[in-house]
Protein backbone atom coordinates (compact mmCIF):
# COMPACT_ATOMS: atom_id res chain seq x y z
CA UNK A 1 0.00 0.00 0.00
CA UNK A 2 3.09 2.55 0.67
CA UNK A 3 4.46 1.53 -2.48
CA UNK A 4 1.13 2.73 -4.28
CA UNK A 5 0.96 5.88 -2.43
CA UNK A 6 5.19 6.39 -3.14
CA UNK A 7 4.28 5.64 -6.60
CA UNK A 8 1.26 7.97 -6.59
CA UNK A 9 3.24 10.99 -5.49
CA UNK A 10 5.56 10.34 -7.80
CA UNK A 11 3.42 10.72 -10.81
CA UNK A 12 2.01 14.38 -8.96
CA UNK A 13 5.46 15.22 -8.44
CA UNK A 14 5.70 14.83 -12.80
CA UNK A 15 2.66 16.72 -13.46
CA UNK A 16 4.43 19.90 -12.63
CA UNK A 17 7.16 20.55 -14.98
CA UNK A 18 9.67 23.30 -16.04
CA UNK A 19 11.72 23.02 -19.40
CA UNK A 20 10.73 19.37 -19.29
CA UNK A 21 11.50 17.99 -16.23
CA UNK A 22 9.00 18.48 -12.57
CA UNK A 23 9.79 21.89 -10.97
CA UNK A 24 10.93 20.08 -7.84
CA UNK A 25 14.48 19.29 -9.85
CA UNK A 26 14.41 23.00 -10.22
CA UNK A 27 14.11 23.70 -6.66
CA UNK A 28 16.49 20.72 -5.87
CA UNK A 29 18.86 22.70 -8.23
CA UNK A 30 18.79 26.12 -7.13
CA UNK A 31 19.62 24.38 -3.26
CA UNK A 32 22.75 22.39 -4.42
CA UNK A 33 23.71 25.75 -6.67
CA UNK A 34 23.46 27.64 -2.94
CA UNK A 35 25.55 24.83 -1.20
CA UNK A 36 28.39 24.71 -3.73
CA UNK A 37 28.44 28.37 -4.10
CA UNK A 38 29.09 28.14 0.00
CA UNK A 39 31.14 25.67 -0.28
CA UNK A 40 33.56 26.61 -3.20
CA UNK A 41 33.52 30.47 -1.97
CA UNK A 42 35.12 29.06 1.41
CA UNK A 43 37.03 26.87 -0.07
CA UNK A 44 38.69 29.18 -2.43
CA UNK A 45 39.86 31.95 0.32
CA UNK A 46 40.78 29.45 3.24
CA UNK A 47 43.93 28.90 2.42
CA UNK A 48 44.84 32.40 0.96
CA UNK A 49 43.23 34.03 4.52
CA UNK A 50 45.59 31.58 6.78
CA UNK A 51 48.78 32.41 4.69
CA UNK A 52 48.14 36.41 3.87
CA UNK A 53 50.75 38.82 6.02
CA UNK A 54 49.02 40.10 9.26
CA UNK A 55 50.49 43.80 8.09
CA UNK A 56 48.69 43.74 4.54
CA UNK A 57 46.21 46.05 3.23
CA UNK A 58 43.70 42.64 4.18
CA UNK A 59 45.70 41.54 6.50
CA UNK A 60 45.17 37.60 7.79
CA UNK A 61 46.95 35.20 10.01
CA UNK A 62 50.19 35.06 7.95
CA UNK A 63 50.33 31.12 8.54
CA UNK A 64 53.13 29.15 7.46
CA UNK A 65 51.77 27.34 4.21
CA UNK A 66 52.28 24.07 5.50
CA UNK A 67 50.21 24.86 8.40
CA UNK A 68 47.46 26.43 5.76
CA UNK A 69 47.74 23.38 3.83
CA UNK A 70 47.56 20.67 6.53
CA UNK A 71 44.45 22.38 7.60
CA UNK A 72 42.50 22.53 4.40
CA UNK A 73 43.31 18.69 3.67
CA UNK A 74 41.95 17.63 6.82
CA UNK A 75 39.22 19.81 5.97
CA UNK A 76 38.63 19.01 2.41
CA UNK A 77 39.12 15.19 3.84
CA UNK A 78 36.43 15.05 6.35
CA UNK A 79 34.22 16.51 3.56
CA UNK A 80 34.18 13.25 1.51
CA UNK A 81 34.03 10.76 4.97
CA UNK A 82 30.79 12.44 7.20
CA UNK A 83 28.82 11.96 3.66
CA UNK A 84 28.99 8.16 4.55
CA UNK A 85 27.58 8.53 8.08
CA UNK A 86 24.70 11.39 7.11
CA UNK A 87 23.55 8.76 4.06
CA UNK A 88 22.71 5.80 6.40
CA UNK A 89 21.58 8.58 9.47
CA UNK A 90 18.97 9.56 6.63
CA UNK A 91 18.63 6.11 5.57
CA UNK A 92 17.42 4.81 8.89
CA UNK A 93 16.17 7.54 10.78
CA UNK A 94 15.41 11.30 9.38
CA UNK A 95 15.04 10.94 5.69
CA UNK A 96 16.78 12.95 3.15
CA UNK A 97 14.62 16.10 3.41
CA UNK A 98 15.55 16.35 7.29
CA UNK A 99 18.40 15.33 6.51
CA UNK A 100 19.33 18.25 3.88
CA UNK A 101 17.34 20.39 6.25
CA UNK A 102 19.99 19.81 8.89
CA UNK A 103 22.77 19.66 6.63
CA UNK A 104 22.17 23.12 5.48
CA UNK A 105 21.46 24.92 9.01
CA UNK A 106 24.70 23.36 10.22
CA UNK A 107 26.87 24.73 7.21
CA UNK A 108 25.12 28.14 7.56
CA UNK A 109 26.42 28.37 10.90
CA UNK A 110 29.86 27.05 10.04
CA UNK A 111 30.29 29.47 8.02
CA UNK A 112 28.56 32.33 9.67
CA UNK A 113 31.47 31.09 12.52
CA UNK A 114 34.42 31.62 10.64
CA UNK A 115 33.54 34.93 9.44
CA UNK A 116 33.93 35.66 13.10
CA UNK A 117 37.97 36.39 12.90
CA UNK A 118 38.70 37.53 16.23
CA UNK A 119 40.05 33.98 17.42
CA UNK A 120 41.28 30.69 15.78
CA UNK A 121 38.23 28.45 18.31
CA UNK A 122 35.63 30.10 15.66
CA UNK A 123 37.34 28.61 12.54
CA UNK A 124 37.96 25.49 14.14
CA UNK A 125 34.59 25.50 14.81
CA UNK A 126 33.25 26.70 11.56
CA UNK A 127 35.26 24.00 9.44
CA UNK A 128 33.68 21.22 12.12
CA UNK A 129 30.25 22.57 11.68
CA UNK A 130 31.04 22.56 7.84
CA UNK A 131 32.60 18.83 8.06
CA UNK A 132 29.06 17.50 9.66
CA UNK A 133 26.84 19.75 7.86
CA UNK A 134 28.32 18.29 4.43
CA UNK A 135 27.50 15.27 6.10
CA UNK A 136 23.79 15.70 6.24
CA UNK A 137 23.54 17.53 3.03
CA UNK A 138 25.82 15.77 0.17
CA UNK A 139 24.49 12.28 -0.36
CA UNK A 140 21.11 12.77 0.66
CA UNK A 141 20.20 15.60 -2.28
CA UNK A 142 21.05 13.19 -4.96
CA UNK A 143 18.99 10.50 -3.23
CA UNK A 144 16.23 12.38 -3.85
CA UNK A 145 16.31 12.94 -7.44
CA UNK A 146 17.64 9.23 -7.37
CA UNK A 147 13.80 8.73 -5.88
CA UNK A 148 11.71 10.97 -7.77
CA UNK A 149 12.98 9.22 -10.92
CA UNK A 150 12.59 5.97 -9.53
CA UNK A 151 9.55 5.45 -12.34
CA UNK A 152 11.12 7.46 -14.63
CA UNK A 153 14.47 6.12 -15.76
CA UNK A 154 14.05 7.56 -19.15
CA UNK A 155 14.85 10.54 -17.76
CA UNK A 156 17.17 9.92 -15.22
CA UNK A 157 20.44 11.05 -17.01
CA UNK A 158 18.86 14.44 -18.23
CA UNK A 159 17.91 15.02 -14.44
CA UNK A 160 21.36 14.38 -13.29
CA UNK A 161 22.90 16.67 -15.70
CA UNK A 162 20.74 19.46 -15.07
CA UNK A 163 21.58 18.55 -11.21
CA UNK A 164 25.34 19.07 -12.48
CA UNK A 165 25.06 22.13 -14.33
CA UNK A 166 23.55 23.65 -10.55
CA UNK A 167 26.60 22.00 -8.87
CA UNK A 168 28.84 23.80 -11.41
CA UNK A 169 26.83 27.20 -11.26
CA UNK A 170 27.38 27.41 -7.75
CA UNK A 171 30.96 26.30 -7.71
CA UNK A 172 31.53 29.50 -10.37
CA UNK A 173 29.15 32.37 -9.03
CA UNK A 174 30.85 31.41 -5.62
CA UNK A 175 34.57 31.39 -6.42
CA UNK A 176 34.24 34.37 -8.37
CA UNK A 177 32.26 36.46 -5.86
CA UNK A 178 33.62 35.27 -2.55
CA UNK A 179 36.77 35.33 -3.85
CA UNK A 180 35.90 38.97 -4.99
CA UNK A 181 34.67 39.96 -1.98
CA UNK A 182 37.25 38.10 0.71
CA UNK A 183 40.25 39.76 -1.27
CA UNK A 184 38.97 43.02 -1.43
CA UNK A 185 40.65 45.37 0.60
CA UNK A 186 37.49 47.29 1.12
CA UNK A 187 35.48 44.70 1.97
CA UNK A 188 38.12 41.95 3.73
CA UNK A 189 38.12 37.97 4.54
CA UNK A 190 34.87 38.24 7.25
CA UNK A 191 32.69 39.36 4.44
CA UNK A 192 33.74 36.68 2.05
CA UNK A 193 33.19 34.11 4.68
CA UNK A 194 30.04 35.30 5.46
CA UNK A 195 28.42 36.07 2.01
CA UNK A 196 28.78 32.16 1.84
CA UNK A 197 27.41 31.84 4.78
CA UNK A 198 23.67 34.16 3.73
CA UNK A 199 23.76 32.18 0.67
CA UNK A 200 23.65 28.83 2.46
CA UNK A 201 20.99 30.10 4.66
CA UNK A 202 19.25 31.36 1.47
CA UNK A 203 19.75 27.50 0.31
CA UNK A 204 18.10 26.16 3.47
CA UNK A 205 14.94 28.70 3.49
CA UNK A 206 14.33 28.04 0.06
CA UNK A 207 14.35 24.14 0.07
CA UNK A 208 12.39 23.85 3.51
CA UNK A 209 9.45 26.20 2.90
CA UNK A 210 9.09 24.20 -1.18
CA UNK A 211 9.66 21.04 0.26
CA UNK A 212 6.05 20.22 -0.12
CA UNK A 213 6.57 19.95 -3.63
CA UNK A 214 7.73 16.76 -3.39
CA UNK A 215 4.77 15.19 -2.04
CA UNK A 216 6.05 12.25 0.06
CA UNK A 217 9.44 11.72 -1.59
CA UNK A 218 12.22 11.88 0.92
CA UNK A 219 10.10 12.65 3.70
CA UNK A 220 10.45 9.13 5.52
CA UNK A 221 13.18 6.16 5.57
CA UNK A 222 12.48 3.83 3.16
CA UNK A 223 12.49 0.16 4.69
CA UNK A 224 13.33 -2.71 2.40
CA UNK A 225 10.77 -5.30 2.84
CA UNK A 226 12.57 -8.37 4.37
CA UNK A 227 11.08 -11.10 2.17
CA UNK A 228 12.26 -8.61 -0.94
CA UNK A 229 15.69 -9.26 0.54
CA UNK A 230 15.48 -12.43 0.56
CA UNK A 231 13.97 -13.20 -2.91
CA UNK A 232 16.89 -10.85 -4.49
CA UNK A 233 19.08 -13.15 -3.99
CA UNK A 234 18.87 -15.36 -6.96
CA UNK A 235 22.70 -16.82 -7.29
CA UNK A 236 26.13 -17.20 -5.92
CA UNK A 237 27.39 -13.67 -6.32
CA UNK A 238 24.31 -12.05 -4.28
CA UNK A 239 24.73 -14.59 -1.01
CA UNK A 240 25.32 -12.21 1.82
CA UNK A 241 28.47 -12.40 3.36
CA UNK A 242 28.05 -10.63 6.89
CA UNK A 243 30.97 -8.85 8.76
CA UNK A 244 32.67 -10.86 11.74
CA UNK A 245 32.99 -9.43 14.82
CA UNK A 246 36.73 -9.94 14.36
CA UNK A 247 36.08 -7.81 10.99
CA UNK A 248 34.14 -5.09 13.14
CA UNK A 249 37.02 -4.78 15.49
CA UNK A 250 39.70 -4.40 13.26
CA UNK A 251 37.58 -2.10 11.11
CA UNK A 252 36.82 0.04 14.21
CA UNK A 253 40.29 0.14 15.18
CA UNK A 254 41.44 1.38 11.59
CA UNK A 255 38.63 4.33 11.75
CA UNK A 256 39.90 5.23 14.80
CA UNK A 257 43.78 5.47 14.20
CA UNK A 258 42.85 7.27 10.79
CA UNK A 259 40.45 9.64 12.34
CA UNK A 260 42.85 10.70 15.18
CA UNK A 261 45.94 10.96 12.18
CA UNK A 262 43.85 13.46 10.03
CA UNK A 263 42.88 15.45 13.16
CA UNK A 264 46.33 15.22 14.42
CA UNK A 265 48.01 16.46 11.31
CA UNK A 266 47.46 20.12 11.27
CA UNK A 267 47.20 20.15 15.44
CA UNK A 268 50.81 18.82 15.81
CA UNK A 269 52.03 21.54 13.42
CA UNK A 270 50.19 24.11 14.82
CA UNK A 271 50.22 23.49 18.29
CA UNK A 272 52.51 21.58 20.43
CA UNK A 273 49.85 18.46 21.17
CA UNK A 274 50.68 15.61 19.56
CA UNK A 275 48.59 12.69 19.75
CA UNK A 276 51.63 10.26 18.39
CA UNK A 277 54.63 12.21 20.07
CA UNK A 278 56.90 8.80 19.81
CA UNK A 279 59.52 6.90 17.82
CA UNK A 280 59.10 3.03 16.56
CA UNK A 281 61.75 1.48 14.66
CA UNK A 282 63.08 4.82 13.55
CA UNK A 283 59.68 6.10 12.33
CA UNK A 284 57.77 8.79 13.82
CA UNK A 285 54.82 7.78 15.60
CA UNK A 286 52.03 9.72 13.01
CA UNK A 287 54.17 7.82 10.38
CA UNK A 288 54.20 4.76 12.11
CA UNK A 289 50.17 4.80 12.89
CA UNK A 290 49.03 5.74 9.58
CA UNK A 291 51.16 3.00 8.03
CA UNK A 292 50.24 0.59 10.59
CA UNK A 293 46.42 1.56 9.73
CA UNK A 294 47.59 1.05 5.73
CA UNK A 295 48.84 -2.46 6.86
CA UNK A 296 45.37 -3.35 8.56
CA UNK A 297 43.01 -1.73 5.52
CA UNK A 298 44.92 -4.07 3.30
CA UNK A 299 44.29 -7.11 5.23
CA UNK A 300 40.76 -6.92 5.90
CA UNK A 301 40.28 -5.73 2.37
CA UNK A 302 42.49 -9.24 1.25
CA UNK A 303 40.63 -11.31 3.75
CA UNK A 304 36.76 -10.00 2.56
CA UNK A 305 37.81 -10.53 -1.10
CA UNK A 306 38.76 -13.51 -0.80
CA UNK A 307 35.22 -14.52 1.22
CA UNK A 308 33.37 -14.06 -2.03
CA UNK A 309 32.66 -15.95 -5.77
CA UNK A 310 35.57 -15.53 -8.13
CA UNK A 311 33.20 -13.53 -10.49
CA UNK A 312 32.89 -10.91 -7.52
CA UNK A 313 36.44 -11.48 -6.01
CA UNK A 314 37.26 -10.63 -9.49
CA UNK A 315 34.75 -7.39 -9.97
CA UNK A 316 35.66 -5.90 -6.56
CA UNK A 317 39.70 -6.18 -7.23
CA UNK A 318 38.73 -3.82 -10.39
CA UNK A 319 37.15 -1.69 -8.61
CA UNK A 320 39.77 -1.37 -5.80
CA UNK A 321 42.37 -0.73 -8.65
CA UNK A 322 40.28 2.03 -10.02
CA UNK A 323 40.02 3.49 -6.64
CA UNK A 324 43.46 3.39 -6.10
CA UNK A 325 43.91 5.01 -8.94
CA UNK A 326 41.62 7.89 -8.15
CA UNK A 327 43.27 8.52 -5.07
CA UNK A 328 46.38 9.38 -6.58
CA UNK A 329 43.82 11.95 -9.11
CA UNK A 330 42.63 13.62 -6.14
CA UNK A 331 46.03 14.00 -4.53
CA UNK A 332 47.11 15.87 -7.83
CA UNK A 333 43.74 17.50 -8.70
CA UNK A 334 43.19 19.47 -5.12
CA UNK A 335 46.41 21.35 -5.50
CA UNK A 336 43.91 23.46 -7.09
CA UNK A 337 42.94 25.36 -3.38
CA UNK A 338 46.06 24.48 -2.25
CA UNK A 339 49.41 24.70 -3.89
CA UNK A 340 47.92 26.27 -6.96
CA UNK A 341 45.98 29.02 -5.09
CA UNK A 342 49.17 30.34 -3.42
CA UNK A 343 51.17 30.30 -7.25
CA UNK A 344 48.16 32.38 -8.35
CA UNK A 345 48.65 34.86 -5.30
CA UNK A 346 52.51 35.19 -5.09
CA UNK A 347 53.91 33.72 -8.27
CA UNK A 348 51.61 34.82 -11.42
CA UNK A 349 51.41 38.11 -12.97
CA UNK A 350 47.49 39.24 -12.68
CA UNK A 351 48.27 43.58 -12.33
CA UNK A 352 46.39 44.46 -15.84
CA UNK A 353 46.73 47.22 -18.12
CA UNK A 354 45.68 48.80 -21.16
CA UNK A 355 44.47 46.50 -23.81
CA UNK A 356 45.57 43.49 -21.25
CA UNK A 357 43.01 45.17 -18.86
CA UNK A 358 40.12 45.49 -21.33
CA UNK A 359 40.52 42.00 -23.05
CA UNK A 360 40.01 41.02 -19.24
CA UNK A 361 37.27 43.32 -18.52
CA UNK A 362 35.35 41.99 -21.44
CA UNK A 363 35.90 38.10 -21.44
CA UNK A 364 35.14 38.33 -17.22
CA UNK A 365 31.77 40.19 -18.08
CA UNK A 366 31.11 37.72 -20.56
CA UNK A 367 31.72 34.69 -18.60
CA UNK A 368 29.81 35.92 -15.46
CA UNK A 369 26.92 37.65 -16.90
CA UNK A 370 25.73 35.10 -19.49
CA UNK A 371 25.84 32.27 -16.94
CA UNK A 372 23.90 34.27 -15.00
CA UNK A 373 21.25 35.50 -17.77
CA UNK A 374 20.77 31.81 -18.27
CA UNK A 375 20.25 30.88 -14.67
CA UNK A 376 17.75 33.64 -14.11
CA UNK A 377 15.58 32.59 -17.04
CA UNK A 378 15.14 29.16 -15.17
CA UNK A 379 14.38 31.04 -12.14
CA UNK A 380 11.78 33.02 -14.02
CA UNK A 381 10.48 29.63 -15.16
CA UNK A 382 10.13 28.16 -12.14
CA UNK A 383 8.54 31.16 -10.59
CA UNK A 384 5.63 30.77 -13.39
CA UNK A 385 5.14 27.05 -12.54
CA UNK A 386 5.05 27.50 -8.56
CA UNK A 387 4.87 31.18 -7.53
CA UNK A 388 1.12 30.50 -6.69
CA UNK A 389 1.77 27.28 -4.23
CA UNK A 390 4.87 28.20 -2.98
CA UNK A 391 5.18 32.01 -2.69
CA UNK A 392 7.73 32.21 0.56
CA UNK A 393 9.98 29.97 -1.17
CA UNK A 394 10.11 32.09 -4.33
CA UNK A 395 10.51 35.00 -2.99
CA UNK A 396 13.99 33.94 -0.40
CA UNK A 397 15.01 32.09 -4.33
CA UNK A 398 14.87 35.65 -5.54
CA UNK A 399 15.93 37.88 -2.67
CA UNK A 400 19.18 35.68 -3.53
CA UNK A 401 19.44 36.72 -7.28
CA UNK A 402 18.67 40.24 -6.20
CA UNK A 403 21.78 40.45 -3.93
CA UNK A 404 23.93 37.96 -7.26
CA UNK A 405 23.40 40.84 -9.41
CA UNK A 406 23.81 43.45 -7.01
CA UNK A 407 27.56 42.09 -6.40
CA UNK A 408 27.95 40.96 -9.87
CA UNK A 409 27.25 44.91 -10.82
CA UNK A 410 29.31 46.32 -8.34
CA UNK A 411 32.37 43.91 -9.16
CA UNK A 412 32.20 44.90 -12.76
CA UNK A 413 31.65 48.26 -12.49
CA UNK A 414 34.58 48.44 -10.11
CA UNK A 415 36.75 46.92 -12.29
CA UNK A 416 35.62 49.43 -15.61
CA UNK A 417 36.79 51.98 -13.66
CA UNK A 418 40.08 51.57 -11.83
CA UNK A 419 42.77 52.28 -13.93
CA UNK A 420 44.72 48.74 -13.59
CA UNK A 421 42.49 45.76 -12.65
CA UNK A 422 44.07 43.21 -10.08
CA UNK A 423 42.56 39.64 -10.96
CA UNK A 424 41.46 38.09 -7.39
CA UNK A 425 43.67 34.76 -7.28
CA UNK A 426 40.43 32.67 -6.56
CA UNK A 427 39.29 34.33 -9.92
CA UNK A 428 41.55 31.04 -11.66
CA UNK A 429 38.99 28.51 -9.64
CA UNK A 430 36.43 29.72 -11.22
CA UNK A 431 37.81 28.37 -14.42
CA UNK A 432 37.76 24.60 -14.00
CA UNK A 433 33.33 25.10 -13.58
CA UNK A 434 33.61 27.51 -16.73
CA UNK A 435 35.68 24.73 -18.65
CA UNK A 436 33.47 21.96 -17.41
CA UNK A 437 29.79 23.83 -18.38
CA UNK A 438 31.74 23.88 -21.78
CA UNK A 439 33.11 20.87 -22.58
CA UNK A 440 30.66 18.48 -20.33
CA UNK A 441 28.23 18.17 -23.19
CA UNK A 442 30.93 17.09 -25.63
CA UNK A 443 33.05 14.53 -23.72
CA UNK A 444 29.46 13.11 -23.09
CA UNK A 445 28.55 12.71 -27.00
CA UNK A 446 32.01 10.31 -27.28
CA UNK A 447 30.85 8.45 -24.42
CA UNK A 448 28.19 7.90 -26.18
CA UNK A 449 29.27 7.34 -29.26
CA UNK A 450 31.14 4.05 -30.94
CA UNK A 451 34.40 5.67 -30.00
CA UNK A 452 33.58 4.94 -26.33
CA UNK A 453 36.86 3.65 -24.90
CA UNK A 454 36.99 0.94 -21.87
CA UNK A 455 36.91 2.47 -18.17
CA UNK A 456 40.60 2.01 -18.21
CA UNK A 457 41.90 4.01 -21.44
CA UNK A 458 39.45 6.89 -19.51
CA UNK A 459 41.03 7.04 -16.29
CA UNK A 460 44.69 6.67 -17.99
CA UNK A 461 43.72 9.24 -20.42
CA UNK A 462 42.60 10.98 -17.37
CA UNK A 463 45.90 11.13 -15.38
CA UNK A 464 48.12 11.64 -18.52
CA UNK A 465 45.81 15.27 -18.83
CA UNK A 466 45.94 16.30 -15.22
CA UNK A 467 49.80 15.37 -15.60
CA UNK A 468 50.22 17.60 -18.50
CA UNK A 469 48.47 20.85 -16.72
CA UNK A 470 51.27 20.45 -14.34
CA UNK A 471 53.85 20.36 -16.58
CA UNK A 472 52.30 23.76 -18.18
CA UNK A 473 52.74 25.11 -14.79
CA UNK A 474 56.42 23.31 -14.23
CA UNK A 475 57.56 25.30 -17.72
CA UNK A 476 55.86 28.40 -16.96
CA UNK A 477 57.51 28.45 -13.38
CA UNK A 478 61.03 27.72 -14.92
CA UNK A 479 62.40 30.90 -14.88
CA UNK A 480 61.63 31.49 -11.05
CA UNK A 481 64.24 31.32 -8.37
CA UNK A 482 65.38 28.88 -5.93
CA UNK A 483 63.70 29.57 -3.20
CA UNK A 484 62.13 32.75 -4.32
CA UNK A 485 58.41 33.44 -2.31
CA UNK A 486 57.62 35.81 -5.06
CA UNK A 487 57.14 36.23 -8.76
CA UNK A 488 55.31 37.14 -11.43
CA UNK A 489 54.38 34.67 -14.06
CA UNK A 490 52.26 34.84 -17.20
CA UNK A 491 48.65 34.26 -16.15
CA UNK A 492 48.51 32.06 -19.27
CA UNK A 493 50.35 29.16 -17.93
CA UNK A 494 47.52 28.77 -14.94
CA UNK A 495 44.71 28.96 -17.24
CA UNK A 496 46.04 26.45 -19.55
CA UNK A 497 46.55 23.80 -16.44
CA UNK A 498 43.10 24.15 -15.61
CA UNK A 499 42.25 23.56 -18.73
CA UNK A 500 43.93 20.31 -19.12
CA UNK A 501 43.06 19.68 -15.30
CA UNK A 502 39.27 20.07 -16.22
CA UNK A 503 39.60 17.59 -18.99
CA UNK A 504 41.17 15.06 -16.92
CA UNK A 505 38.31 15.51 -14.43
CA UNK A 506 35.85 14.76 -16.85
CA UNK A 507 37.38 11.71 -17.98
CA UNK A 508 37.61 9.91 -14.42
CA UNK A 509 35.46 12.05 -11.72
CA UNK A 510 31.95 11.11 -13.19
CA UNK A 511 33.29 7.69 -14.93
CA UNK A 512 34.16 6.36 -11.09
CA UNK A 513 30.81 5.87 -9.61
CA UNK A 514 29.08 4.65 -12.76
CA UNK A 515 31.23 1.45 -12.56
CA UNK A 516 31.12 0.73 -8.89
CA UNK A 517 27.34 0.64 -9.62
CA UNK A 518 27.99 -1.28 -12.67
CA UNK A 519 30.41 -3.88 -10.96
CA UNK A 520 29.10 -4.65 -7.90
CA UNK A 521 25.84 -6.11 -6.59
CA UNK A 522 22.63 -3.66 -5.18
CA UNK A 523 22.88 -4.91 -1.72
CA UNK A 524 26.85 -3.79 -1.57
CA UNK A 525 26.37 -0.60 -3.19
CA UNK A 526 27.01 1.04 -0.10
CA UNK A 527 29.71 -0.51 1.27
CA UNK A 528 31.73 -0.24 -2.25
CA UNK A 529 30.70 3.94 -2.46
CA UNK A 530 32.02 3.91 1.03
CA UNK A 531 35.22 2.57 0.18
CA UNK A 532 35.57 5.01 -3.14
CA UNK A 533 34.77 8.44 -0.54
CA UNK A 534 37.38 7.12 1.37
CA UNK A 535 39.86 6.85 -1.61
CA UNK A 536 38.51 10.26 -2.54
CA UNK A 537 39.30 11.51 1.33
CA UNK A 538 42.66 9.81 0.87
CA UNK A 539 43.98 11.77 -1.97
CA UNK A 540 42.68 15.23 -0.37
CA UNK A 541 43.99 14.52 2.70
CA UNK A 542 47.91 14.06 0.72
CA UNK A 543 47.14 17.06 -1.44
CA UNK A 544 46.66 19.30 1.56
CA UNK A 545 50.37 17.45 2.54
CA UNK A 546 52.14 17.29 -0.50
CA UNK A 547 51.08 20.75 -0.94
CA UNK A 548 52.43 22.33 2.49
CA UNK A 549 55.60 21.04 1.01
CA UNK A 550 56.09 23.56 -1.59
CA UNK A 551 58.33 25.98 0.08
CA UNK A 552 60.54 23.00 1.17
CA UNK A 553 60.43 21.77 -2.25
CA UNK A 554 61.19 25.21 -4.07
CA UNK A 555 63.86 26.06 -1.23
CA UNK A 556 66.07 23.03 -2.07
CA UNK A 557 65.36 22.16 -5.65
CA UNK A 558 62.44 25.06 -7.72
CA UNK A 559 59.19 25.70 -8.38
CA UNK A 560 59.50 23.88 -11.51
CA UNK A 561 60.45 20.60 -9.43
CA UNK A 562 57.47 20.61 -7.18
CA UNK A 563 55.39 20.83 -10.13
CA UNK A 564 57.19 17.64 -11.93
CA UNK A 565 56.50 16.16 -8.77
CA UNK A 566 52.40 16.17 -10.04
CA UNK A 567 53.54 15.76 -13.46
CA UNK A 568 55.51 12.59 -13.53
CA UNK A 569 53.29 10.24 -10.94
CA UNK A 570 49.88 10.70 -12.76
CA UNK A 571 51.07 10.30 -16.35
CA UNK A 572 53.06 7.24 -15.12
CA UNK A 573 50.15 5.60 -13.49
CA UNK A 574 48.25 6.97 -16.96
CA UNK A 575 50.74 4.58 -18.89
CA UNK A 576 50.15 2.02 -16.21
CA UNK A 577 46.26 1.61 -16.21
CA UNK A 578 45.98 1.55 -19.91
CA UNK A 579 48.57 -1.09 -19.72
CA UNK A 580 46.34 -2.93 -17.74
CA UNK A 581 43.27 -2.58 -19.60
CA UNK A 582 43.45 -6.20 -20.74
CA UNK A 583 43.62 -7.60 -17.54
CA UNK A 584 40.77 -5.43 -16.25
CA UNK A 585 38.46 -6.41 -18.97
CA UNK A 586 39.13 -9.97 -17.84
CA UNK A 587 38.38 -9.14 -14.11
CA UNK A 588 35.15 -7.39 -15.12
CA UNK A 589 33.54 -9.87 -16.74
CA UNK A 590 32.02 -8.02 -19.57
CA UNK A 591 30.82 -5.00 -18.01
CA UNK A 592 31.24 -1.89 -19.95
Amino acid sequence: MASTHLQSSEEDFFKSKVLGHPAGLFVLFFTEMWERFSYYGMRALLVLFLTSSIMGDNPGWGWPREHALAIYGSYTSFAYLTPILGGYIADRIIGYRWAVVVGALLMTLGHLSMAIEVDPIFMYLGLALLVFGNGFFKPNMTSIVAQMYKNHPEKKDGAYTIFYMGVNSGAFLGMLLCGYIGESPDWGWSYGFGLAGIFMLIGMLQFYFTQNIFGDIGLKPIKEDASNIAGAVVNDDEKLNPFSKFDLAIIGLISIIGLTWVINDPVSKITSVNAFNFEFAGLSGSNFMIITALVLFLFILIKRISQYTPVLRDKMIAVIILAFITIFFWASFEQAGGSMTIFASDYTARVLTGDYKLIFNIANTLITVVPLIIISYVLFKLFANTFKKYALGNIILATGFIIIWVIVIYMLSQQYSDVKSEVPATWFGVLNSLFIISCAPLVSKVWESKYNPPATVKNGVGMMLLGTGFAVLAYGASDIPQGAQTAAVSMMWLVLAYFFHTMGELCISPVGLSYVSKLVPGRMIAIMFGIWYLAIAIGNKIAGTMGGMIDQITANYSMSAFFLIFTIIPVALGVFIILLTPLLKKLMHGVK
